[in-house]
């Protein structure tokens, strides 16, 4: 069997497609998180802290050259080391946020499991003809 058919047996697995398609939807759900937290969380903290602005909280590790303005974009275009620990903060909130989402969806299928009745239990399997000719000669020979 050629590469191509064993290529072409593993890429139309169930399994493999699956999680190609769990792979877009959760970058898809990536986005949906990002925004979430930067349009909707972080403002609203920023709000009841004050105005925090996560993304430009920043150490500059280098000596940035002259006349360049102290903002994040402008040290990384100017090629100086810095520690962008607000990056890092909104990327864990972002975590955070998901990881609770997804474990409130994993709770709910659960639960929805446990609700679910039980399936009945299968027939016992027909007795093979063999077993019954052997019972049937030594119910005969006990007579």
């Amino acid at each position: 069997m050629g590469m191509m058919q064993e290529f072409k047996e593993f890429a139309v697995k169930g399994n493999v497609m699956d999680l190609a398609v769990g792979v877009i939807i959760g970058g898809a759900f990536g986005k949906i998180v990002d925004s979430v937290v930067g349009d909707l969380v972080m403002p609203m903290v920023g709000a009841v802290v004050g105005k925090l602005d996560f993304s430009n909280l920043f150490i500059v590790l280098g000596t940035p050259p002259a006349g360049t303005a102290m903002t994040l974009d402008a040290l990384k275009k100017a090629g100086t080391p810095v520690l962008a620990y607000g990056n890092f903060i909104t990327v864990a909130v972002n975590f955070a946020i998901l990881a609770f989402i997804i474990f409130m969806m994993v709770k709910q299928i659960n639960r929805l499991k446990k609700d679910a009745p039980p399936p009945p239990p299968a027939a016992p399997a027909p007795t093979p003809e063999d077993v019954l000719l052997l019972r049937e000669i030594r119910d005969n020979l006990k007579r």
